[in-house]
C-alpha cells in the first residue's frame, strides 16, 4: 500500500517564486534557531502571498482572480488583528522572550512589516492589472464626477433616498470629542469653510456600507459603479448644506482582535464572552490606512486623535481601501470569467432512499470528501434523520461554527421537539463568530436542548456527532467526525474530510469525550481508538514518530510519514520530524500556511520535501499518515500540529481502518504529492517555488482538485455501470427462473 516517492529526479522549477526569509541580527543562539526554525508569521506572510499570486495568474478566470485578490487582502487584515495586535501587545508587556526561531516580539514586528510593504506593492500592481482587464470587459469603477448630468441625478436621488437617512456626520471641535472610530468601518474626514470665512471645521462621516448598502453601486444595467464613498464625498452639500468642502479624505482602522480574560475569575461565560465583544470593538488600533492624498496636517491630526505614534502603522495608498470589498464585483454574473460549475455527487453509498442508519451499519464506515460530495446529503441527512427517527435515543454534537439559517440547527431542533435527548457543546470563543454562537445557544436553550459550553481553559475545536440509536440487537452508536466545521455554506469551497461510521470503539470513544465536555470532570476516562488533545494526542504524534524512526532503523529502512494540514507549528513536532529525517525517515508534508520546518537542509531534513496548494477550493483536511513497519496507520480530524491545538484545545484525530476509506485517503495524498502543476514547493531557505510552467502543451494539466474531482466523478460512474449490470443480471435471471 505504501507509495516509494524518489527525493531526487524532480521537476525544473521556474523563478516565480517568493522571497526568502530574513534572518535579523541575533545572537549565535539565535541563529540556530533560526536555521532550523522558520518563524510563524513570516510563513503566514508567504502563503498569503501565493494567495495574492493566483489573483495574477493568467490560467484563472477573470472574476476568479478578482475574488482572490479579495481574500488575499481580508486574510492581511486578519493577520493585523490577530497576529499583529498580539505582538504588540508581548511589546507592550515588556515580553523579551525570544520565539522558538530566535526573534523578539519587536524584531517579528519590524520583518513582518517590510515583507508586508512589499506584499502592497504587489497587491497594488495586481490591482491596476486587474482594473484594466475588467475595463476590458466593461466592469469599471467610475469618478462620479466623469458622469453625465442624467446618471448623477439618479445616483443624487439614490443617495437622498438610501444613504441620507442613515448618515450622521460627526463634528470634531472643543465641544465634541474625536469619535470612536470602529473597527474596518470605512469613514470620510471631512474639512469644512463656510463661505467667505478663513477658519475651517473638521468632521467625520461614517459610510454605511451594510449588507442593505452594497460598497459598489451599479449605473443603469451596465457593469459599470461607483463607490459608495465617492458617491458620498459628492453630495456632501446635502449633508452640511451652506459650507464648502475643502477636503474630503478616506480612512479606515484595524483593531487588535485578542482580548485575554481569565474564565476561572468568570461567574458566566456567556457573559464573559459578550463583554470581551465589547472590549474588542474598543480595542487598540494596530493599523491606519489612509486614501492617498489626505494633507499631511490632516494626517497628523488623525494620527494623534488616534493615538498611533508609529509610522510602519500607518499606510496611505492608491488602490480602494477595504479591498476584501472587491468580493462583491467578483459575484457579478459576467459570462466566462468564472471557474465552470462544480456541482457535488452524493456519495454512491448514500444515492439510496433506505435509512442512513442501515447503510452506514452495512458498511462500517464511508469516508466524504468535501466539496466533491454533497454535505447536503450525507452530513445534514445524517442529522435530519436521526431527528425523525423513532429508533434514535439521543444526539451529541460539537460546534464551532455554523451558518445563520444552519440546516443543522434546524435538525437539532426537531430532534428535541420529537422528545430525543439532544445535547450541544458549543464553543462560544470562536474568534468572529462568539455574537453568532451565543445566539445559536439561546436558541437551542429555549428549545430544551442541553447546550454547555465546553471546559475551561480549553477550546473546544473536534467536529463530532454522536448518535445513540436502538437497533434490532441493542444499542448502536453512530459517528460522524470531520476535519472542517458544520458550515454548510463553507463545505461548498472548503476541501473537508468527514468520516460516517458505526464502529464501536468510536462511538465508545466519543460517549467519554461528550462526558468529558458536558461536565468538565475528567476521571480516568479510557480511549480506545481516538487521539484525544490536551490529554494525549501530541504525546502519541511524537510517539509515533519515535516509532517510525525505531522501526526504519531496525528493518534497515522503509520509515515513511506524511502529514497533511494547514500549519506545522509545534516545536516538539517539528523537532521530532528533523530527528526523523536525521535517520533516513522519508517524510512528505502537504502543509497549507505556516510551517517552521526548514526542508532539504544537510544533515538535518535532506529527506524532507514540503508543498503547499493554493487553489480554486481551501485546502482544511488534515490527514496523518505513519507506514508503521507495512502496518499502516491513517487519521484524519481537525487538529493542526501547532501548539496551542495541541496544548489548549480539545482536539482528536480519528483513524480510518475500513478498506475502502482508506484507499480514497491514498488516493488523495498521492495525487497531492505527485501533482506538478498547482503546486508550490518549499526551499530550505523557507521560499516557495512554482512548477515548471506547461506553456505550448496542446492540453495544459489540471489542477489536483479538479484531478479529484474527475477521479471519483469516474468511481461513480464505474459504480453505477457496475449496479445497472447486476440489476441486469437479476432481471435475466428472474425472466429465466420466474418464482
Amino acid at each position: 500500500m505504501r507509495r516509494k516517492r524518489s527525493l531526487h529526479g524532480r521537476s525544473p522549477v521556474q523563478a516565480d517564486k517568493t522571497p526568502p526569509l530574513p534572518v535579523s541580527r541575533m545572537s549565535s543562539r539565535s541563529k540556530q534557531s533560526a536555521l532550523l526554525f522558520l518563524n510563524r508569521e513570516l510563513t503566514w506572510l508567504s502563503f498569503n502571498e501565493r494567495v495574492l499570486h493566483e489573483a495574477s495568474s493568467p490560467r484563472n478566470p477573470l472574476l476568479e482572480r478578482l475574488k482572490f485578490l479579495a481574500i488575499a487582502s481580508s486574510n492581511l487584515d486578519g493577520f493585523f488583528m490577530k497576529r499583529i495586535g498580539g505582538l504588540k501587545q508581548q511589546a507592550g508587556a515588556g515580553v523579551s522572550e525570544l520565539s522558538v526561531d530566535g526573534r523578539t516580539p519587536h524584531q517579528q514586528i519590524a520583518e513582518c512589516h517590510q515583507r508586508i510593504a512589499d506584499f502592497e506593492s504587489r497587491r497594488l500592481q495586481v490591482w491596476e492589472e486587474l482594473r484594466t482587464d475588467l475595463a476590458a470587459h466593461e466592469v469599471r469603477i467610475v469618478d462620479y464626477a466623469a458622469l453625465n448630468s442624467r446618471i448623477k441625478n439618479r445616483l443624487r436621488s439614490y443617495f437622498r433616498q438610501a444613504i441620507y437617512p442613515l448618515m450622521t456626520p460627526q463634528s470634531i471641535d472643543p465641544a465634541h470629542p474625536f469619535p470612536f472610530i470602529s473597527h474596518m468601518s470605512l469613514n470620510l474626514l471631512v474639512s469644512l469653510r463656510y463661505p467667505g470665512e478663513p477658519e475651517t471645521w473638521l468632521a467625520r462621516v461614517r459610510i454605511p456600507v451594510s449588507a442593505e448598502i452594497s460598497r459598489f453601486i451599479r449605473i443603469g444595467t451596465s457593469y459599470d459603479v461607483v463607490t459608495i464613498e465617492n458617491l458620498v464625498c459628492n453630495n456632501l452639500d446635502q449633508l452640511f448644506p451652506g459650507m464648502t468642502v475643502v477636503h474630503c479624505c478616506l480612512f479606515r482602522v484595524i483593531r487588535n482582535a485578542n482580548s485575554v480574560r481569565d474564565e476561572e475569575e468568570a461567574d458566566d461565560l456567556v457573559a464573559m464572552i459578550e463583554t470581551g465583544l465589547q472590549e474588542r470593538r474598543f480595542a487598540p488600533i494596530v493599523r491606519l490606512e489612509l486614501a492617498h492624498g489626505m494633507p499631511s496636517q490632516l494626517k497628523g491630526r488623525l494620527a494623534a486623535e488616534l493615538e498611533i505614534d508609529d509610522d510602519r502603522d500607518i499606510v496611505e495608498t492608491t488602490a480602494i481601501l477595504g479591498m476584501s470589498d472587491l468580493m462583491e464585483l467578483a459575484r457579478l454574473e459576467l459570462p466566462g470569467s468564472h471557474f465552470p460549475p462544480l456541482h457535488p455527487h452524493d456519495h454512491y453509498r448514500l444515492q439510496s432512499s433506505r435509512s442512513i442508519f442501515h447503510i452506514i451499519r452495512e458498511a462500517g464506515a464511508i469516508l466524504l470528501h468535501h466539496p466533491f460530495e454533497s454535505f447536503a446529503s450525507s452530513v445534514e441527512r445524517f442529522l435530519h434523520e436521526a431527528a425523525t427517527d423513532p429508533k434514535v435515543r439521543a444526539i451529541k454534537m460539537t460546534l464551532y461554527r455554523t451558518t445563520r439559517d444552519s440546516s443543522v440547527i434546524s435538525a437539532l431542533l426537531e430532534a428535541a421537539r420529537n422528545g430525543k435527548q439532544v445535547a450541544v457543546v458549543v464553543e462560544l470563543k470562536a474568534r468572529f463568530d462568539e455574537a453568532e454562537n451565543i445566539r445559536l445557544a439561546e436558541t437551542m436553550n429555549d428549545a430544551g436542548i442541553h447546550v454547555s459550553y465546553g471546559v475551561v481553559g480549553l477550546k473546544t475545536y473536534c467536529k463530532a456527532i454522536l448518535v445513540v440509536r436502538q437497533d434490532f440487537d441493542g444499542i448502536t452508536r453512530y459517528s460522524h467526525i470531520g476535519t472542517g466545521n458544520y458550515h454548510a455554506l463553507k463545505a461548498r469551497y472548503y476541501c473537508d474530510l468527514g468520516l460516517l461510521t458505526s464502529d464501536g470503539d468510536i462511538g465508545q470513544d466519543l460517549t467519554e469525550l461528550f462526558n468529558f465536555l458536558t461536565t468538565g470532570m475528567n476521571p480516568r476516562r479510557t480511549f480506545r481508538t481516538l487521539l484525544l488533545a490536551p490529554r494525549h494526542l501530541k504525546k502519541a504524534l511524537l510517539e509515533k514518530i519515535a516509532r517510525e524512526v525505531e522501526q526504519h532503523t531496525a528493518n534497515g529502512g522503509g520509515g515513511h510519514l506524511q502529514f497533511k494540514m494547514n500549519a506545522l507549528e509545534d516545536p516538539d513536532i517539528v523537532s521530532a520530524l528533523y530527528a526523523a529525517s536525521q535517520a533516513g525517515v522519508n517524510i512528505e508534508l502537504i502543509i497549507r500556511d505556516s510551517c517552521r520546518l526548514r526542508p532539504g537542509l544537510a544533515g538535518q531534513s535532506e529527506t524532507v520535501r514540503i508543498i503547499s496548494v493554493v487553489g480554486r477550493f481551501v485546502e482544511h483536511s488534515r490527514i496523518y499518515y505513519f507506514h508503521n513497519g507495512g502496518k499502516e496507520e491513517y487519521y484524519i480530524g481537525s487538529a493542526d500540529a501547532m501548539k496551542r491545538n495541541l496544548e489548549t484545545r480539545v482536539e482528536l484525530l480519528c483513524p480510518v481502518a475500513a478498506p475502502d476509506a482508506v484507499r480514497d485517503v491514498r488516493t488523495l495524498l498521492d495525487s497531492y504529492l505527485a501533482d506538478r502543476y498547482s503546486v508550490w514547493e518549499m526551499q530550505s531557505d523557507g521560499s516557495y517555488l512554482r512548477p515548471q510552467s506547461h506553456q505550448g502543451e496542446e492540453s495544459p494539466p489540471l489542477d489536483v482538485q479538479q484531478v479529484l474531482y474527475n477521479l471519483l466523478v469516474q468511481k461513480y460512474r464505474k459504480k453505477q455501470s457496475a449496479r445497472k449490470k447486476q440489476a441486469a443480471s437479476h432481471d435475466g435471471a428472474g425472466k429465466r427462473h420466474p418464482a
